[in-house]
């Protein structure tokens, strides 16, 4: 079974999500906020997981992402829509699968809130960053 777990970050009331897989330990985080970097390392630990990837669902405009600290720190890869910021180690493409030892993910291309959105598939979970909100959809107006 997949490992699960649900972050937030009060400040920015950003979501961040781990998924680990049991079997190889390795994990991803998805929208990781600066502020949380010690929080989302410590859980990893916590977790006995090794990071191994970050992705982004968009350039967020609410906050700035941890995934350039995360990379110093572990070495994990980080990936985004190509359309959004150039610092990303890999761009990600509609369509294009994600594996993480039993974990797979599928890339889907969601522009509206901002052109690079994307959303990530995971078995019964759609990690849907800011083009959907919980009772809400993402604004249209950023970038």
């Amino acid at each position: 079974m997949t490992i699960f777990r649900q972050l937030f970050d009060r400040e920015s009331s950003t979501f961040t999500y781990l998924l680990g897989c049991p079997e190889t330990k390795q994990a991803l985080l998805i929208d990781p906020v600066r502020e949380q970097v010690e929080r989302d390392l410590r859980l990893v630990k916590e977790l006995d997981l090794t990071l191994a990837l970050v992705l982004e669902t968009h350039v967020h405009a609410d906050h700035v992402t941890g995934a350039g600290e995360l990379r110093a720190r572990t070495g994990a890869t980080t990936r985004a829509s190509a359309a959004g910021a150039a610092c990303i180690d890999q761009p990600l493409t509609d369509g294009e699968t994600i594996t993480l030892g039993t974990l797979r993910g599928v890339v889907l291309a969601t522009p509206g809130h901002t052109d690079d959105s994307l959303s990530f598939h995971f078995g019964d979970r759609l990690f849907s960053g800011d083009a959907l909100l919980i009772r809400s959809a993402g604004r249209t107006d950023f970038q």
